[in-house]
């Protein structure tokens, strides 16, 4: 059983670690494909080839806050992200996935819900060593890390 981190974008962050906290892989997932809802598909696709059976699973809730243009591109990515995992869970591949809020990640990782990207990498490095020079590959770091820690269902 191994913990994967999903921040959900159009470069999606993933990071996978082992019982034991240590990197299996990480990598930014992109498409080509600029017609939606295609590229979310395709994103989500890449996405659960990630996850083998029996994998615990969090992923970076919605900034339900957030205003701006993209906002609607990624409630579209998380929720085809979601719908495969919810495949996957009905399939009894995986027991379920984990949502977790973007403020409660940054606290986790920074003690404070309001921490900015810059400063979230530097404190995954500070806590556990990783480091990375993609902010959503960090973020998924600490989303494989919360759901090793704090436990996922």
């Amino acid at each position: 059983m191994n913990y994967v981190g999903i921040d959900p974008s159009t470069t999606t962050g993933i990071c996978v670690l082992n019982e034991d906290g240590e990197v299996i892989t990480t990598d930014e997932v992109k498409t080509d494909t600029k017609e939606e809802p295609q590229r979310f598909i395709e994103l989500a696709e890449q996405v659960v080839n990630y996850i083998e059976q029996g994998d615990k699973v969090t992923i970076e809730g919605f900034s339900y806050g957030s205003k701006g243009q993209g906002v609607s591109t990624q409630y579209g990515i998380g929720w085809a992200i979601r719908i495969k995992l919810v495949e996957l869970q009905e399939m009894n591949y995986i027991h379920g996935y984990t949502d977790v809020a973007p403020s409660a990640l940054k606290k986790f990782v920074t003690g404070k819900g309001n921490a900015a990207k810059d400063i979230i990498m530097r404190d995954v490095f500070k806590k556990w060593g990783f480091e990375n020079n993609s902010n959503n590959i960090c973020d998924a770091y600490a989303l494989a890390r919360f759901g090793l820690e704090k436990g996922v269902e």
